[in-house]
């Protein structure tokens, strides 16, 4: 029984040397048949620092990734061979361009390679603020602007001058035209300076005289100021309305109102108009549907008792509606005495 054991022993043991062997020939075919890869050194350039990495990647972006190079969305790289990789990063180019800003994108490029990748013409009428073989840098200021220059012929004015004299036979403070003054003129060449469309310059080549100047010439009286009689009244007449002391003024319409008196202590008023004015004898309070703020008038009642004179339209109230004027006194007392009027508006022009 026992020589039956080692037999059987033996005989297994050829069958338990072919399976390693086996095993042996799987392991070798498997080791030749899968690819063996090898380091490669790289040569990395990002601005003015260049250094070498060596790694088993292949794909250029992993690589810089793994040399701790991080690239912004708009920073790019080249491959110079198959194991140079040059890192571009970008720049940000504040660029004016005709007089509107802009911001646009370099990566270390001439001036004059940024301007033709950004379809600018450059031609004599193109002034650049940088020299176009300057390089590029971040945070760079550029301005293109076109500049036309162009011959023109005009006229110009010759403004006149004014003189004064004085004149005894005038009321002291008076002032008189004696020679009213009038512009020259004369004929110009010049050349006119054009940046992106606005005027910038203007040199200017010959003058000559086509109309001369006309000096003004104003008498200022010296004489006795003759006095004014308290109860004089104006002379209205047709379109002009002579004052007591002499002035006369001219109006362009009429229009017959109820006048009413108010003053600042009133309930709802004080110091300020509706204008934004300071309330004073001449402001008068108006519906502006019917008469515009700022229009100019002489006031007097229909029987010629009372001459509020000269005044403007500044004022509004809850009260004055249409043919409705409200007339300025500086106390109480002054608008009961007034009280309430029939009265005639005559319009005035501006005043100049």
């Amino acid at each position: 029984m026992q020589k039956r054991m080692r037999y059987q022993a033996r005989k297994k043991l050829p069958m338990l040397r072919l399976v390693l062997i086996a095993a042996a020939l799987i392991t070798a075919v498997t080791l030749v048949s899968q690819p063996v890869f090898a380091q490669n050194t790289y040569v990395i350039t990002d601005g003015n620092h260049t250094f070498t990495y060596t790694t088993y990647a292949t794909d250029p972006e992993e690589i810089l990734d793994q040399a701790g190079l991080r690239l912004s969305e708009d920073d790019t790289y080249t491959l110079d061979g198959s194991t140079a990789i040059r890192v571009q990063r970008s720049q940000e180019i504040d660029l004016m361009y005709h007089g509107t800003y802009t911001h646009v994108t370099s990566y270390g490029e001439t001036v004059e390679a940024l301007l033709n990748r950004l379809n600018i013409t450059l031609d004599d009428s193109v002034v650049v603020s940088q020299p176009l073989n300057a390089e590029t840098y971040d945070g760079m200021t550029l301005r293109v602007d076109r500049v036309l220059e162009e011959e023109q012929t005009y006229c110009g004015i010759i403004p006149h001058e004014t003189t004064y004299c004085y004149d005894s036979s005038l009321p002291e403070g008076s002032e008189t035209v004696i020679t009213p003054g009038a512009d020259g003129e004369m004929l110009c060449s010049a050349t006119v300076t054009y940046v992106n469309g606005q005027e910038t310059g203007r040199t200017v080549h010959s003058q000559t005289i086509t109309a001369a100047p006309v000096t003004e010439v104003i008498a200022i009286g010296t004489g006795e100021v003759p006095a004014i009689d308290p109860n004089a009244r104006p002379v209205i007449g047709d379109g002009t309305i002579t004052l007591p002391t002499g002035e006369v003024l001219t109006y362009t319409g009429t229009w017959e109102v109820l006048a009413t008196a108010y003053t600042h202590t009133d309930e709802g008023c004080d110091y300020v108009t509706a204008t934004g004015t300071i309330v004073h004898i001449g402001t008068v309070a108006v519906d502006p549907r019917y008469i515009p703020y700022g229009t100019r008038m002489f006031i007097v009642t229909n029987d010629g008792s009372y001459v509020y004179g000269i005044a403007t339209a500044e004022d509004c109230g809850g009260g004055i509606k249409g043919e409705r004027i409200d007339l300025y006194f500086p106390s109480y007392r002054e608008c009961m005495q007034f009280g309430r009027r029939q009265s005639t508006i005559y319009f005035l022009g501006s005043e100049e």
